[in-house]
């Protein structure tokens, strides 16, 4: 006889980004040519030198746990990285390295969050940020947002959901599944109402490094330089396109670095030390030139989409200045997001993502296309993708 299955574990959601992928692979297994535009993954991987340091730091030497909280070189890179790059002087002891940012998605939640407690979020959002919060207990306070909000949220709607139960306020900046981004000044203001009322600042920030610059071309401002003490999440995912590497990590308030690095060493002990160690050569201006090289080359994929989109006439009602997402609206075409997307693969072989992830209010109307492919598949899916609506439009 088997026990019985966690209420937790009955709950969980699937991912169905990770469905159509799986699915796009077995397609791609049996011979058919799939273009995928459905998983948030550049094409690039690791910079060079980054990949040269892993092949030396894997010769056989002893490769023991570091600290919970990460390799101390590592930390400093890191803390380094915001002074030189944003301007913010971080404190390496406020900075932990985690297994991936998913890992430190998890030590906020699990450091901040009580059964029972409100998370305010944006609707729509990340998926696996509502599962965790379910996961200890927490309740989602999903806000809807509209076009005109950038499908972000604002300080006004923050306040008005606030409650007395409400724990904690998470922002993704620029967001996944749209690339748009939160104004700096009306971050500062969320952030605000949220200090004010005694709750917690969780900032995603995976993907502000890719994120446009200022008009004078000063990098896009992290929320550290108005919020010292928000609680930020960062990867070397995606502007480093290392996402299998598995390294992340996050900034804390001095007063959380104690109770994060108990529940670290409890539920990871540490981050791989071969990742870390080779994760070292990615503040090099060598390597850190490589990436900017990189975040320009997805602007120019993000045009290509965006002009390929608006001739097939899918709308996309958030142009994105961040992260290599476009969201757009499927609902002229007669199906609704999930049809779109099953029928996409299975008749032109195109992997999207459907709302349904990500969204209430737009899971049936809009469909994520992730633009971190290469030209040719860019090109080459839009083109399939303009035919299968234009049949479906017959």
């Amino acid at each position: 006889m088997t026990g019985t299955l966690s209420q937790r574990a009955q709950r969980a959601e699937p991912f169905h980004a990770m469905a159509i992928g799986q699915r796009a692979a077995e397609l791609a297994g049996a011979g058919r040519s799939i273009v995928r535009l459905s998983l948030g993954e550049p094409d690039f991987g690791a910079p060079p030198a980054v990949t040269v340091a892993m092949r030396a730091v894997m010769d056989g030497r002893p490769l023991p746990y570091t600290a919970a909280l990460g390799m101390p070189e590592l930390r400093a890179e890191i803390a380094g990285f915001y002074a030189a790059r944003h301007g913010v002087a971080v404190d390496p002891g406020r900075v932990i390295v985690t297994s991936g940012a998913s890992a430190a998605l998890l030590l906020a939640v699990a450091a901040t969050i009580d059964p029972g407690d409100e998370v305010i979020m944006a609707d729509p959002s990340y998926p696996c940020n509502r599962q965790l919060v379910d996961s200890f207990g927490g309740r989602l306070v999903s806000v809807p947002t509209s076009a005109a909000q950038r499908y972000q949220l604002d300080a006004a709607s923050v306040a008005r959901a606030w409650t007395a139960r409400t724990a904690a306020v998470m922002v993704a900046t620029p967001a996944n599944p749209t690339g748009a981004s939160v104004p700096a000044a009306e971050l500062a203001a969320i952030c605000d109402v949220a200090r004010i009322r005694g709750g917690w600042r969780i900032v995603d920030e995976i993907y502000l490094d890719l994120a446009d610059p200022a008009p004078d071309g000063t990098p896009p401002a992290t929320v550290l330089a108005t919020d010292p003490d928000a609680i930020v999440i960062n990867s070397f995912s995606k502007y480093f396109g290392m996402t299998g590497w598995r390294l992340g990590w996050a900034v804390l308030p001095e007063v959380l670095v104690g109770p994060v690095e108990r529940l670290a060493v409890n539920y990871f002990l540490c981050a791989a030390a071969h990742t870390q160690a080779a994760a070292l050569a990615c503040f090099t201006d060598e390597s850190l030139a490589v990436c900017e090289e990189r975040r320009l080359e997805l602007h120019a994929r993000r045009q290509i989409v965006l002009e390929g989109l608006d001739a097939i006439g899918l709308p996309v009602p958030v142009v994105p200045d961040g992260a290599f997402y476009v969201y757009f609206d499927v609902s002229g075409t007669g199906m609704d997001s999930w049809t779109f997307c099953e029928r996409a693969l299975a008749e032109v072989g195109v992997a999207l993502t459907p709302g349904r992830d990500f969204a209430q209010a737009t899971a049936d109307t809009h469909v994520r296309l992730s633009y971190a492919a290469s030209r040719d598949d860019l090109r080459e899916g839009l083109r399939r993708l303009a035919a299968f609506v234009g049949k479906a439009r017959q």
